[in-house]
């Protein structure tokens, strides 16, 4: 008998059907046995008789919660008085003829019939696999799937096509930390995972692709918080022959076709454009909340930040980078840069989505002429010896006909927290790191063994504990 999924029962009553899934809820009534059973589409309720079903009946016995089984069973429409409204099945049941322990589980370290928020964080993540057998959880994940599918389809109407780019690449500044890997053909060096795929999507441009997009990981060894992770996944994307509009444009588009699709409401549309200088003005940052009092959840607040500053000073004082290295300045302010006046004052043809009082997306358009590109590094305190052998591979890149280009990056991770209405990431994420870095389910980070450390040529020394 081939098997049925819970969610196609509901119009087969009279029918005898082959179930497989989970037992959510066991309920003993003297002779008669009731399960909660539960597959990836949904719940149904069990009888187990054992005037129909002796050997069942005598098998249930054992039976607890999140065993694994597989029913088969005649589907019964409920008396009136035993409907359950609260389950789109609660109409039927299934009265069962022969079933099977497809597997055992141990007594739970949590119950995940219930909302697992009040667990403690770290058993939640060492038990991960449990938690997100949670229904709250187990929404989440597939939402994160929902909106990931609906960005691709949107992407791909608008002619964008998917490229992978590389997760081994080199260290480059993008504003954290680098997450190096030792190469073991090449003793002494370093691959850095990337904190974006920015150089790539920009060689892809050079490359006349024209239109690029690739839901993206990207790693930045940054402290965490709630909205922020070790990893992160962002709808990453970048356009030949376009200008700061274009961009905006199609990104505001995407995201309200997803949000409006998924029932939610947006505060303002078009969405409202700030200038940096007037957010800072009127909100005292450049990610805020236009909602105001009326913190309505289904309520999305998207607004646009532009006009950044070109530059920002490091720890030291010295001028670096504001967002990353390659974004344009503003036409009217080149003049300006080439003779290096005014250098804190001048701006870039930069920009982020806020949403909620969070930066959800950040992008910008790119420097495509090459005497501005050396000028930002020489400012920057580059020499050009470094200059070369940090970024001579996207130097001489452009020296072969480059597009003007400009993209964005927005984040998936905190839009869908947006969406399910929850405060941390850690919720929309499968497997997350803890406060602490430390990883679900699998103790990492670990120690390497005295064979891997010889064969990458490393010698690890353990600061000594301060007494």
């Amino acid at each position: 008998m081939t098997r049925t999924y819970i969610k196609n029962t509901i119009n087969q009553v009279g029918q005898t059907v082959l179930l497989k899934g989970w037992v959510n809820i066991r309920r003993d009534h003297g002779k008669l046995i009731f399960l909660d059973l539960r597959d990836k589409t949904g719940l149904i309720q069990i009888v187990i008789n054992p005037k129909v079903a002796p050997e069942a009946h005598a098998l249930t016995q054992e039976i607890r919660n999140e065993f694994v089984l597989e029913i088969e069973g005649l589907i019964k429409a409920r008396d009136a008085k035993q409907i359950n409204p609260a389950m789109p099945t609660g109409k039927i049941e299934v009265e069962v003829t022969k079933l099977n322990i497809l597997s055992r589980a141990q007594a739970l370290p949590f119950e995940v019939n219930d909302d697992t928020k009040k667990v403690n964080e770290e058993v939640r993540l060492k038990y991960r696999y449990l938690d997100l057998r949670s229904e709250r959880m187990t929404k989440n994940i597939r939402l994160r799937h929902q909106v990931t599918t609906m960005a691709r389809e949107y992407l791909n109407k608008q002619g964008f096509i998917e490229i992978e780019t590389p997760l081994l690449t080199k260290t480059s500044p993008e504003g954290a930390r680098d997450f190096l890997v030792p190469s073991r053909m090449q003793p002494g060096k370093f691959y850095a995972l990337p904190q974006a795929p920015q150089q790539y999507k920009q060689l892809l441009m050079i490359a006349g692709f024209e239109k690029y997009y690739q839901i993206a990981r990207a790693m930045r060894d940054e402290d965490l918080r709630g909205d922020r992770q070790l990893e992160h996944t962002q709808i990453d994307l970048e356009m030949s022959f376009v200008k700061e509009r274009e961009v905006l444009d199609v990104v505001e588009g995407m995201y309200t076709q997803i949000a409006e699709s998924l029932g939610k409401k947006i505060w303002k549309k078009p969405f409202p454009v700030f200038t940096y200088e007037e957010a800072i003005k009127q909100f005292k940052a450049d990610k805020f909340d236009l909602r105001g009092d009326n913190k309505d959840p289904d309520t999305l607040a998207f607004a646009w930040v532009v006009d950044f500053p070109l530059f920002d000073k490091d720890d030291e004082g010295n001028l670096t980078f504001a967002h990353n290295p390659f974004s344009a300045p503003k036409p009217e302010h080149v003049e300006k840069l080439m003779h290096s006046q005014d250098l804190e004052h001048l701006r870039a043809q930069q920009y982020d989505l806020v949403c909620n009082g969070l930066e959800i997306a950040s992008g910008g358009v790119r420097i495509s002429d090459l005497a501005v590109q050396r000028k930002v590094f020489e400012i920057m305190g580059l020499s050009a010896e470094v200059t070369e052998e940090r970024f001579g591979h996207l130097i001489h890149a452009y020296e072969y006909g480059a597009p003007p280009h400009a993209g964005m990056a927005p984040g998936l991770d905190r839009f869908v927290m947006l969406l399910a209405n929850e405060e941390n990431i850690r919720e929309v994420i499968a497997f997350p790191v803890n406060s602490s870095g430390q990883t679900s389910v699998m103790d990492a980070p670990s120690e390497a063994t005295e064979k891997q450390l010889k064969e990458l040529h490393i010698k690890v020394e353990v600061p000594k504990k301060k007494k």
